[in-house]
Formats: C-alpha cells, structure tokens, sequence
C-alpha cells in the first residue's frame, strides 16, 4: 500500500494546536479551536471517541469527563443529549469558563478548508471496532471540505489499519511514547508497520538524531513530535528534520518566513 503525503499544499512549519488552544481555553472545546485558529496555527489536533448515539463522535481526551468536568461516567457509556450538557470548561483555571465537548463534524464543518486538523482515534479495541469505520463516513461525508485538510492518527495501530482501509486517500500517523499506558511491544513506533501509516508522531523525548536525508529512523516517513510548548524545542526538533509540532501554545510559535517555510 502506497504512502500519502502529509498535507503537501500547507506551508511548514506545520503548527497542530493540541486540543486547540489548550493553554488559554478548555480543550477540545470550540472556544479552544477559535482560540487557536484567531492565533494564526496552522492545523488543530483532537481527540474522538465514540458514545452511546449512534453514528456521534464526540471530542474528547479521556475515557471519561473526570479531568475535565468532575464527571467519571464513560464517555461511551453516555448518549449526545447527556454529553452535550457537560461543562468541560468548569475546571479549566479560574473555573469560569464554558465549554460543551462538540461533535465531530461540527468541528470539520467549522473550521475545513481553512485549517487542518488531525483527528486521533481514541481506542482500545482491536477487531469489531465502529470508531474507524464511521471517522471514515464522517470525513467522507463532508466531501471536499476535509479533502487535503485532515489527517488520522492513533496509539492503537490495529484501529488506524481499519480505517485506512475505509479511506485510503488520508495521511495517517502511528502515535508512541515510553509510557506505562502504552503496551511495551509499541513503545518504540513498531505501531507503524502494522497500521502501514504515511507518518509518525512520536513523543518529542524520543527523538535523539537527525532524520535528514529522507531515509529516516522511520523509512521516510515524515515526524511530527508531541507535545512540545517551548519555542527554543520546537526550532530543534526542526532543525532535525521533522515537518511541525504539535503544542499546546501555538501563541508562542512564531516561525516566520523563514528556512522552515516552504
């Protein structure tokens, strides 16, 4: 199965904000993604899960609204109506702020041509799961709104190999860290031959070389690390080789015109 480019048409660096503009507003919130789009960031990043109303991916980190909202219900668990009139913002700094986790689609409709987003499948399952199958519906259904404008990534490489078979003209990315939540046979980025992604994003910890010339420590495949907040760490991770970042401060991300653009 042949490679996609990742986003080819958006100039570099490309900038993800990380659940929007999650410094300044409730994350995975509409005000979040205004935040982030207002700044001037390039793409969003987000995170789905599926609920209890069918055909519904809601925006959400967590299994559950816990963090967020002091709600430990799963979120699978709950239908739209009950997600709809959860305050995610109530715990976000002086508790002040409002914010309802969106649907998906709302957040495409929104915000495509105009961003890109990268949508990460939240997902433990590894047969019979409906999360790839109706991402791929619900981008497919927006038609030339999320054309060369989303991309698709996953910790759960089994998830991401289904929904690339549902959509193969989307950019996808195998996701990894070090962490204990992540099984050991993954902590190193093997996610990526079984999900045969077009990119990777690893955390921003395990990059430790050069990935110039384009045979790469991941066979070509283009890098964009997480979660990287620093402007003196992001123009390192650049100047490695890697195509943008992915921040929780896209306010501090000035790059310019310069060599990273193109």
């Amino acid at each position: 199965m042949s490679r996609r480019p990742l986003l080819p048409d958006r100039s570099r660096p490309l900038i993800f904000a990380h659940r929007g503009c999650s410094s300044l507003a409730p994350e995975n919130t509409m005000g979040a993604f205004k935040k982030a789009r207002d700044l001037g960031a390039g793409g969003l990043e987000l995170d789905v899960h599926i609920c209890a109303s069918p055909g519904i991916l809601v925006v959400a980190h967590d299994d559950t609204f816990k963090r967020t909202a002091g709600d430990g219900r799963n979120v699978e668990d709950l239908s739209w109506g009950e997600i709809r009139r959860i305050n995610v913002g109530a715990y976000f700094q002086d508790g002040k702020n409002a914010g309802t986790p969106p649907r998906l689609e709302e957040v495409l409709e929104e915000f495509c041509p105009g961003m890109y987003v990268d949508i990460e499948l939240k997902t433990r399952k590894i047969r019979g799961d409906p999360l790839p199958m109706l991402a791929a519906k619900i981008i497919r259904a927006l038609g030339n709104r999320t054309a060369g404008a989303v991309t698709v990534s996953s910790f759960n490489p089994f998830s991401l190999a289904a929904f690339r078979t549902r959509c193969p003209g989307v950019p996808t990315a195998a996701i990894w860290s070090a962490g204990p939540e992540v099984p050991p046979f993954l902590r190193r980025g093997l996610g990526r031959f079984i999900a045969h992604c077009d990119y990777v994003k690893p955390v921003y910890r395990q990059l430790r070389r050069p990935l110039r010339p384009a045979w790469t420590a991941w066979e070509g495949r283009p890098a964009v690390p997480w979660t990287i907040d620093d402007p003196g760490l992001a123009e390192k991770m650049l100047r490695l080789g890697c195509e943008g970042i992915i921040t929780n401060r896209p306010q501090d991300m000035r790059f310019g015109t310069g060599a990273h653009d193109r």
